[in-house]
């Protein structure tokens, strides 16, 4: 059972994305790729889109992070409009991007470096962090000394180490093979409990919504905009069999039914 609400604004939201349309102009030509998104990430709360490929949920990410302005409507965080504005994100992009002449600690200390509070607080946290990702004794190793694995560990920590409340995953486990990804799932799912910061998660895979998501919305192909919500009811901690689960397994078969109606553009 798909639970719907209205979407609206929220006193505790961290985030909130409210009637953004973009079209992007070359010349005469005119490409619509977002149409009246609105969606909210309630302060500690993780958020994830669902939608076709090419649809626009990366653009979406440039206009949350000030990269693109869009034609219509505003970003809000903690009820202060910031839209067009720069650097008030966390990202952690769909492959690592780690500089490969940095070493891990460094690699993971560089939003801090950044803010200017790279001191020496900073760099034993950063450390403590690394020993909970798996990633004690590879402090000082280079980033083509890791596994992908690893390095995504390593990407994950340098946005969690961010001064910024709001991080945006752009479908971080993209590059990985299916059982480091599933790995890298659950010990996101495990970091995230711990830190309880606001996500905001881009992901193609049902599975991966429902395992880590509070609120899922349901993107249309492009120009995007949302079909559905789904308020995810599963409880925290999560629990190790949940895929396995009958209600589970209803709830994505449903979601799927939605995605493919969708795309195909035929009622359900």
């Amino acid at each position: 059972m798909i639970i719907e609400k209205s979407i609206s604004a929220s006193d505790a939201a961290a985030l909130e994305i409210q009637g953004i349309s973009l079209a992007f102009r070359e010349r005469r030509q005119e490409l619509p790729v977002l149409n009246d998104i609105s969606l909210t990430v309630p302060a500690g709360k993780f958020v994830s889109i669902i939608g076709p490929s090419g649809c626009g949920k990366s653009t979406l990410f440039h206009v949350i992070g000030g990269q693109l302005k869009p034609d219509q409507g505003t970003i809000l965080m903690d009820g202060q409009e910031v839209t067009g504005q720069r650097g008030l994100i966390s990202y952690v992009p769909q492959k690592p991007a780690l500089f490969p002449w940095r070493n891990t600690l460094d690699n993971v200390l560089l939003a801090r470096e950044i803010a200017g509070n790279a001191n020496e607080a900073a760099r034993k946290e950063a450390q403590e962090w690394l020993v909970r990702a798996g990633l004690g004794g590879f402090e000082k190793s280079y980033p083509h000394m890791l596994s992908g694995g690893m390095q995504q560990r390593a990407s994950f920590l340098r946005g969690l180490l961010a001064p910024q409340e709001v991080i945006c995953l752009d479908e971080p486990f993209s590059s990985l093979d299916e059982l480091t990804r599933s790995d890298m799932q659950r010990w996101l799912l495990d970091l995230w409990e711990t830190s309880r910061r606001s996500v905001l998660l881009i992901t193609h895979s049902i599975d991966e919504a429902l395992l880590l998501s509070d609120t899922i919305y349901l993107f249309s192909g492009r120009p995007a905009s949302v079909l559905h919500r789904v308020d995810v009811p599963f409880a925290r901690p999560r629990r190790e069999n949940l895929a396995e689960e009958p209600g589970f397994l209803e709830l994505k078969r449903e979601i799927g039914a939605r995605m493919r109606a969708e795309q195909s553009k035929k009622p359900i």
